[in-house]
């Protein structure tokens, strides 16, 4: 048997339901869908972190006083699902902004979102540049002039003329455009973490700088990619710094060449430079890339040999050899090699 809903209250009591009713419908509108202000500059950028928690940023939107209230955040954001979608991403939030509005930001974007960067072994800040403005849209050209800007390199505390060498492989995340500032800092930082104190006085028992071990670390990575074959490199520059004999380094010719790596000419040998190891004994200048942590402990801790030249072996390495005589005949070797991959 039908029931009229007439029948269930009185005029009365229906006017109190939907008094209540209209009550809840204008609560929920004026608590999630009307402004919120702040008393920032707009817009307030907020980061949220990798893997933080969405308990974690309404705490951090609250104690900013970005939200006046952390429960009605909360709720708004089980009413619009949004605890596990919030993005790790660095946010512009205007003024003047809803709760639901805001969690729309959070979950929709538009962001600068958190990119994964690599930093090669061996990679030189030009090539860094490109990579830094593929992956996190940062200014490639303001990128490579700031590491060569001597005030900004000053107060990082370095006296250097560049900071190759001093950018440390590994990979971070960041956000979309980052500063350069903030990007070389960071890269800068992850070096210093890594080259402590007591790497630094092993620089010290092997008579070289920090700057000196970056620079011998940088020619050892340009020489081979083989882990296994770095610390005999590393061994045979050793061993001809002692004796004063040019280190006589491919790869420090290649970094004064333009175009990039090739294959090295006898005239690119007379190139002027004192990054030519060919014309000039010692150590170049600088770094001519930024090491990895392999290459680094390789210029710190050498093997122990006699060995003074090496020459690549053909299919993978290098052929080391401690006279003259014996080096010739692995290049000949090599040469051979070479003429019948060609045939």
């Amino acid at each position: 048997m039908a029931v009229k809903l007439s029948n269930i209250f009185s005029k009365a009591q229906w006017a109190i339901v939907a008094s209540v009713f209209v009550a809840i419908v204008l609560i929920g509108y004026l608590t999630f869908f009307t402004s919120n202000h702040f008393d920032k500059p707009s817009p307030f950028t907020f980061e949220i972190k990798d893997g933080e928690s969405f308990t974690s940023v309404t705490e951090r939107l609250y104690d900013q006083t970005i939200i006046p209230s952390k429960f009605n955040f909360k709720v708004a954001g089980f009413i619009y699902g949004a605890q596990t979608k919030v993005k790790a991403a660095r946010y512009k939030i205007q003024n003047d902004i809803s709760y639901l509005d805001l969690l729309d930001l959070f979950v929709n974007g538009p962001a600068d979102y958190l990119r994964a960067v690599k930093i090669n072994d061996g990679q030189t800040i030009k090539y860094l540049g490109a990579k830094v403005r593929r992956d996190v849209k940062i200014d490639s050209t303001a990128f490579v002039n700031l590491a060569h800007n001597k005030e900004f390199i000053k107060s990082l505390g370095l006296n250097v003329s560049s900071l190759e060498g001093y950018l440390f492989s590994k990979t971070y995340k960041m956000y979309e455009n980052t500063s350069p500032e903030e990007a070389l800092q960071l890269f800068y930082k992850s070096f210093t973490n890594f080259f402590d104190d007591k790497l630094k006085q092993r620089s010290k028992e092997v008579g070289l700088s920090v700057h000196q071990v970056l620079t011998l670390a940088s020619i050892i990575k340009g020489e081979t990619n083989l882990v296994s074959e770095m610390p005999t490199i590393s061994a045979v520059y050793h061993n001809r710094l002692k004796i004063g004999m040019r280190l006589q380094a491919d790869p420090t010719i290649q970094y004064l060449l333009p175009g990039g790596w090739r294959r090295l000419t006898y005239q690119d040998l007379r190139i002027e430079s004192p990054y030519n190891t060919y014309k000039y004994s010692g150590l170049p200048p600088g770094p001519i890339n930024n090491p990895g942590k392999n290459a680094i402990m390789a210029a710190l801790y050498p093997d122990k040999n006699n060995y003074l030249y090496f020459v690549a072996g053909g299919n993978s390495g290098h052929k080391f050899a401690k006279s003259y005589s014996d080096h010739l005949k692995n290049v000949a070797q090599y040469r051979k090699w070479l003429n019948e991959q060609n045939k």
